[in-house]
């Protein structure tokens, strides 16, 4: 007789079900980075370069949104499991005003002093000058991202992740239609180059906004209550920091990191900055899978917590961790078979596409760390609020580590370009002892919820 622990249908039915359209999600968010980066690259590669390296605010600005979203997933997930109404409703009212305080400081940011946040990351002028122009109209649409990813958030742990997929798959194919007008100057329009991306996404941002919360007034869906927004809880209040602020800590280091070794690669020449530019396309594509798995398995072993079984959550967090593995195995597959064609498409120097090659090599390994550290540290252990461990891992690891080992590399003793790379995706794979370790501590096997 099959053992019921590990062929459980209900398990990875509800699973697929889950993972399909948060998967979908993450795919079509990333489609619109992939989008951007072959038509610029088409375009020329100054532009593909300058806009990859801006983007880099929007991805620390996202860093901070997860923090927000991320109490959403913990906190509502265990609160829908328990069939509490209420105090998810007022988790949702809380991270609205969260959401837009981040939002507010990266508009400003970026709006007014683009050319400086562009020196953070690269020395040529040209690729300053591109890059800042760019950020002075994307900026507006950080003014909103912070808004609908709370809407989205709420909808994912309240059994509408598909509604939430189709709202972002929305936005993203307009975004990406959108792209082609404005760079190329199709039907009559401007061609605006890089500054037509950015406008391109902030057309679509508003479209996205208005979807959610259109769609938030439909029947079941959980919307924004005047009343909640001005309600306060201080004891709700403490336990959405205690979720709140380790992924901060996490995503701010996690975030800025990545920051860094863009800015290092960044630093080390246009052609290391393209060719890190178009592996790191390719690495956001891939680990859309595992962002799905971790995402939705995070929320059945949450749900499982929130009601009280806990010793189904452990049996769901048991199965993750061992399905982590083989979508690792699977990526570094597709990586290196997709790696040939990649390297022929993009228009590169040939000093770049020899970067590329040996850095997509090099990414291929790293996304097995990838996998397993995604779905056990951000589903499995974030689903009981053992959200610490993620940031002492990144602080040790990444900041301790890697970060010096890649800066060094690049700055004093100038390594080749793809042993700088290696060191940038070492901590992922170092840390796997770790987190297995920590795994068998169970710590993230606990019932979060409270009556406020």
């Amino acid at each position: 007789m099959r053992d019921r622990r590990v062929f459980d249908k209900t398990f990875y039915r509800k699973l697929t079900r889950l993972t399909l359209p948060i998967a979908f999600q993450s795919l079509m968010l990333a489609a619109v980075a992939a989008g951007d980066a072959v038509m610029l690259g088409r375009l020329d590669q100054n532009s593909m370069a300058a806009v990859s390296l801006a983007t880099q605010v929007q991805f620390v600005q996202n860093m901070a949104l997860y923090a927000v979203t991320g109490a959403i997933a913990i906190l509502g997930a265990q609160y829908w499991g328990r069939g509490d109404r209420k105090t998810i409703d007022d988790i949702f009212s809380m991270s609205l005003r969260l959401a837009g305080i981040v939002s507010f400081f990266f508009f400003a940011v970026c709006v007014f002093f683009p050319a400086g946040l562009m020196r953070l990351f690269a020395h040529d002028g040209e690729l300053v000058r591109i890059g800042a122009s760019y950020l002075k109209i994307a900026g507006w649409s950080y003014l909103l991202a912070g808004i609908s990813q709370c809407y989205l958030a709420v909808m994912k742990i309240s059994e509408r992740a598909a509604a939430s997929a189709w709202i972002s798959a929305g936005a993203v194919v307009l975004n990406i239609a959108l792209n082609a007008v404005f760079i190329f100057g199709l039907f009559s329009a401007p061609a605006m180059g890089a500054d037509g991306a950015a406008l391109a996404t902030l057309i679509s941002r508003i479209a996205e906004l208005v979807a959610a919360v259109g769609v938030s007034f439909r029947k079941g869906f959980i919307r924004l209550k005047l009343r909640a927004l001005f309600r306060r809880s201080k004891a709700l209040a403490r336990d959405y920091a205690k979720c709140a602020l380790p992924i901060l800590g996490g995503a701010t280091f996690w975030g800025v990191g990545f920051t860094t070794y863009t800015a290092i690669m960044g630093h080390m020449g246009a052609d290391a900055a393209a060719a890190a530019s178009v592996a790191a396309v390719v690495r956001d594509l891939m680990c859309c899978a595992t962002d799905g798995v971790a995402a939705a398995g995070g929320i059945m072993v949450g749900n499982e917590l929130g009601a009280g079984k806990l010793e189904k959550g452990k049996r769901y967090g048991e199965r993750l961790s061992k399905l982590s593995v083989l979508i690792g195995v699977f990526s570094t597959a597709v990586v290196l078979a997709v790696t040939p064609a990649v390297v022929r498409y993009m228009k590169l120097t040939d000093e770049a596409r020899r970067y590329l090659v040996g850095i997509m090599i090099v990414m291929a390994v790293y996304m097995i760390g990838r996998a397993v550290n995604t779905v056990v540290i951000n589903g499995v252990f974030a689903a009981g609020g053992d959200t610490m461990f993620d940031m002492y891992s990144l602080a040790v690891c990444m900041w301790g580590v890697a970060i010096p080992l890649a800066a060094l590399g690049a700055f004093v003793f100038h390594w080749p370009v793809v042993v700088v790379y290696i060191f940038t995706c070492a901590d992922e794979v170092g840390k796997l002892p770790w987190v297995f370790a920590h795994y068998k501590r169970y710590k993230w096997v606990r019932d979060l919820t409270k009556t406020y």
